[in-house]
């Protein structure tokens, strides 16, 4: 049985910086590949970033230069580095991995951008 928690999300002033992370647990060895998506409210979920097994990482357009996706095998983690943040970041954020063939979703965590 594998799961997802995420955390890290809060309120941040413009120009703030948040971590998002995402622990999975279960018995496996390692995440391998992820993403990071959001969901504004009334609109879409988004693909924000994505890692791929060689580590290679690719970001919306919206968030390049600004959000940096890592993962660390050994603690069977994903994150978010995001820096600069603007009120249109404001969303709930989910993580989403391919372990042992199958995709798993965190519970999501909000993050809200506001003065």
């Amino acid at each position: 049985q594998v799961q997802l928690v995420e955390s890290g999300g809060g309120l941040v002033q413009p120009g703030g910086s948040l971590r998002l992370s995402c622990v999975a647990s279960g018995t496996f060895l390692s995440i391998i590949v992820g993403g990071w998506y959001r969901q504004a409210p009334g609109k879409e979920r988004e693909l924000v970033a994505t890692i791929a097994g060689g580590g290679n990482t690719a970001y919306a357009d919206s968030v390049k230069g600004r959000f940096t996706m890592t993962r660390d095998n050994a603690k069977k983690s994903v994150y978010l580095q995001m820096n600069s943040l603007k009120p249109e970041d404001t969303a709930v954020y989910y993580c989403n991995v391919l372990i042992m063939g199958r995709y798993y979703w965190g519970q999501g965590t909000q993050v809200t951008v506001s003065s």
